[in-house]
């Protein structure tokens, strides 16, 4: 078809052909004739969900009869069913049959499965042969048989570009030196044996961490989702938000934001994300002016911008766990306001591309502002009963803990039967035509009770993670097994309110088929995943195993001359590059592994402390926008699949939507404040300051939205969106201006830190510049370390503490090899201790007292008024 706005030739694809492609990418495109193979297929993926419930749950009721399985024993079980479901699902090619399984592909599912399954099954004698270090030669060869089918089948589910990254990886490690590897990252090599036990016998590479993630809690987090999904939460979080958006200037747009939103608290996939919510938003999004490529580049926007948002973050806040070492709860806490001022900067995004082309809304125009208030009321009434339950349920505790678990367990059965019985006046919710000649819109009255009882697994989750700190994979089972209570029960609850007796048996056999569905499809969407965690354990072990790791950090520094900002820049292209063709699971472990140390550790270099989560959100932002750039940007092409749009332009177009996403990390690398970094919620101080955060950094973003699209009250000038950028800088990181005026430290003599450590207060910080020689290169290199002070004893014994080894001389302070196991012996592992050049401690800043950042907040806000003032004049519309 002719794109009539911008005269481009593109294709818009069928229902079909999309289920097809999400199918394709996300669960398997093959669909045998053969109704015992399909049958084979379908069982394999019932049985993998079965087998990750029965390991996810919490009591070992079973441990008298069955042997409980530890994580060693259930990752081999979790790939063995990844890599058998790939290579009956996934064909090898584009021109391979789907109808049915070739023989080449049933001999791959054997040998992929059995390989994985020898891990598990010879556990024991892994143990004292392989994992001794005296792999046998079957063990090498069932190793390598292995690895050539794992490659085989991230081709097949994912592409080519994790195959070949994870085929480079191995090869660096097996060959070490050669014409293309920079002298730089040479080394010795590592034998054959050695690599294949390293990566498929040992337990830190292919069954590393990375794949035990998968094991533990992703699968849990995307059943979920499924099941969630096949109750039907997905269109009605749909529906709601075209019920409350979608009477807006340009609300489809706005809806497909909030849309996509909802569903990516429970999606993995930011592909699926398009095309399950732009069949519907991307053809309404059209009707009221928008083109092919600005419809699809606004889903392609909301949905890409699901993997940042928690609890699931594309299933890369697990692995934050265990990567950076902190708990579930902080990954959420330091990603949410990120998450939250994006998806607010991109609802303004629309709204200023629908004031810039006029666009009306659909049907009666409701007032924006109003709505927000609406938003804004529910919000608080919400948190207000959450509160009151929190303090509820921590009474009953009190009062009898014994009786507290039974008793909220009859609640929430009690209001679940409420909201069914609610929901049961009302029709259920019919997928809508969006191509259908009249559009009637629903009002939020008519949709909200529809779907209430799909909130309650979300609270239950929420309630888990966030009130009683269970584990994520705990909590992640009580939501699900609540999930499939719903799923089972929803039907003919339903039937039996609305008194249609003689349907309860059908629509409980209706739910049993819903719930098998769940399952299977929950099963089908983390094929890709647990092929991608294990082929990313691959890029895991060569980095921990050679120096490419350590040495990265030297070529960054190199190329960007060793200005910080540029370095930046660089690591944020790398990551981009490194997670073309990923899905976001395996493009955070690949550029997490690559790139986070080099952040951390160039930034200490240049006397700039970057907290390490930060260094983990600012790759993984860069990493996920890859599925927007061309010219590989799967999502994109995905949006321009539905919309019919240039592929390439929806890219594009995208891309500039979501400027907001890349320069976020930079401002929370400079203002770690941002991610909450160092806000203690525990406390009324702590939250009115992340309160405080959220709104300035809220208005702060929709000013960057508004400088970056050219138009605020009216369309801007060249200068006015250069002052707004100003602003938005200026409320962002304050900071920036404040160490320009007035230096966060003072300096000290090396030789009087002991002094400075003595008369330092419990919980103050000094920063040390330490220089000396590199271990691996000999030349001088410097870092900067935070000391904190703890504890009321003298200098020697808070010295100690630390770890640090001093040794004065004269006016010189030497620094020996810190105590082994410190942080600060990690921290100064580069430096060589025994070269003939000293490490030394160069100098030593103390905090000191400054005037508050936010001084200049009042030259912004003036600014800002300035810009109002000129563009007020030629306002020719309501801004809201």
């Amino acid at each position: 078809m002719t794109d009539k706005n911008t005269g481009h030739e593109g294709r818009q694809f069928s229902d079909d052909e999309l289920q097809d492609l999400v199918a394709s990418t996300d669960s398997g495109a093959r669909a045998p004739d053969n109704r015992a193979v399909a049958l084979l297929i379908s069982g394999l993926a019932l049985a993998w969900s079965l087998f990750q419930l029965w390991i996810a749950q919490p009591q070992l009721w079973f441990g008298a009869y069955l042997p409980v399985l530890n994580s060693s024993q259930t990752r081999p079980i979790h790939l063995t069913f990844a890599l058998l479901l790939a290579f009956l699902a996934y064909p090898a090619l584009k021109s391979s049959p789907r109808n049915r399984i070739p023989v080449t592909d049933w001999i791959f599912a054997v040998a992929a499965g059995g390989c994985a399954f020898y891990i598990f099954w010879f556990s024991r004698e892994l143990a004292l042969t392989a994992r001794s270090g005296l792999p046998t030669q079957t063990q090498v060869i069932v190793a390598a048989v292995g690895m050539i089918c794992l490659l085989e089948a991230s081709r097949r589910a994912l592409g080519p570009a994790l195959t070949v990254v994870g085929s480079l990886f191995a090869l660096y490690g097996y060959m070490g030196q050669g014409w293309l590897i920079p002298e730089l990252i040479e080394h010795n090599g590592i034998s054959f044996n050695s690599l294949m036990n390293a990566l498929w016998l040992d337990t830190a590479g292919v069954f590393g961490i990375p794949l035990g993630v998968s094991t533990a809690f992703v699968f849990l987090f995307v059943l979920f989702g499924s099941l969630l999904d096949k109750a039907g939460a997905g269109n009605y979080f749909i529906k709601l938000a075209f019920a409350g958006l979608g009477h807006l200037r340009g609300g489809p747009a706005k809806a497909a934001v909030v849309g996509s939103a909802m569903t990516g608290l429970i999606s993995g996939s930011s592909i699926a994300n398009v095309v399950t919510t732009g069949t519907f938003t991307i053809p309404l999004m059209k009707r009221v002016g928008f083109t092919n490529e600005q419809a699809g580049s606004v889903e392609v926007a909301s949905s890409v911008n699901g993997q940042i948002m928690p609890p699931v973050m594309g299933a890369a806040a697990f692995l934050m766990v265990e990567f950076i070492g902190i708990s579930y709860i902080e990954v959420i806490k330091h990603a949410f306001i990120p998450a939250v001022i994006s998806y607010i900067a991109l609802v303004y995004i629309v709204h200023l591309e629908a004031l810039k082309k006029g666009m009306p809304a659909l049907g009666e125009a409701k007032s924006f502002p109003a709505m927000i208030g609406k938003f804004l009321l529910g919000f608080f009434i919400a948190g207000a009963a959450f509160t009151v339950l929190i303090y509820g349920v921590g009474a009953l505790q009190a009062a009898a803990p014994n009786l507290a678990a039974p008793v909220m367990m009859v609640l929430l059965a009690a209001v679940y039967l409420l909201l069914v019985a609610i929901s049961a006046r009302r029709p259920d919710l019919e997928v809508d035509d969006p191509n259908a000649e009249e559009i009637k819109l629903p009002t939020v009255g008519e949709v909200y009770a529809t779907g209430l009882h799909y909130i309650l697994p979300i609270v239950v989750l929420v309630w888990f993670l966030m009130v009683e700190r269970q584990s994520p994979a705990k909590s992640a089972f009580y939501a699900t097994s609540l999930m499939l209570l719903i799923i089972l029960t929803q039907r003919p609850l339903k039937a039996m309110f609305r008194g249609q007796m003689g349907q309860l048996f059908a629509e409980f056999k209706g739910g049993i088929d819903d719930l098998i569905a769940g399952l299977i499809a929950g099963a089908r969407n983390m094929i890709g995943i647990g092929v991608a965690t294990a082929a990313a354990g691959i890029i895991v072990a060569i980095v921990t195993k050679t120096p490419i790791g350590t040495e990265l950090a030297g070529l960054v520094e190199l190329l960007s001359m060793g200005n910080l900002l540029l370095m930046l820049i660089f690591v944020g292209i790398f990551s981009l590059i490194l997670g073309m063709g990923l899905p976001t699971t395996a493009n955070y472990i690949v550029v997490s592994s690559l790139m986070a140390s080099v952040v951390v550790s160039l930034g200490a270099q240049e006397g700039l402390i970057i907290p390490l989560i930060a260094a983990h959100l600012f790759v993984f932002y860069f990493g996920i926008m890859a599925d927007v750039t061309p010219p590989v940007g799967l999502a994109s092409f995905a949006a321009a699949a539905v919309s019919g749009g240039d592929p390439i332009k929806t890219g594009f177009t995208a891309f500039f939507y979501s400027l907001r996403t890349v320069a976020l990390p930079f401002l929370f690398i400079f203002n770690p404040t941002l991610i909450l970094y160092g806000v203690d919620l525990g406390t009324w101080t702590g939250l009115l300051q992340a309160v405080i955060v959220f709104i300035t950094a809220t208005f702060a973003m929709l000013l960057f939205a508004a400088a970056t699209q050219g138009y605020f009250f009216a369309k801007s000038r060249i200068y006015e969106s250069a002052a707004l950028l100003l602003v938005a800088f200026t409320l962002f990181v304050p900071n920036v201006w404040l160490d320009m005026v007035q230096s966060p430290f003072r300096s000290i003599e090396p030789a009087q830190f002991e002094t400075a450590v003595a008369e330092a207060s419990d919980g103050d910080t000094l920063r040390l510049l330490i220089e000396g020689p590199d271990f691996n290169s000999g030349e001088s290199t410097s870092t900067t370390l935070v000391m904190q002070i703890e504890g009321e004893g003298d200098a020697a014994a808070r010295i100690g503490a630390s770890g640090l080894m001093l040794i004065p001389e004269g006016d010189v302070m030497r620094l020996d090899e810190p105590m082994f196991g410190t942080d600060i012996a990690e921290t100064l592992g580069e430096f060589d201790f025994y070269a003939d050049t000293p490490v030394r401690l160069a100098s030593v800043q103390a905090p000191q007292a400054r005037m508050p950042q936010e001084i200049f907040y009042i030259p912004a806000l003036l600014l800002l008024f300035g810009v109002i003032m000129l563009q007020r004049r030629r306002q020719t519309q309501p801004a809201f």
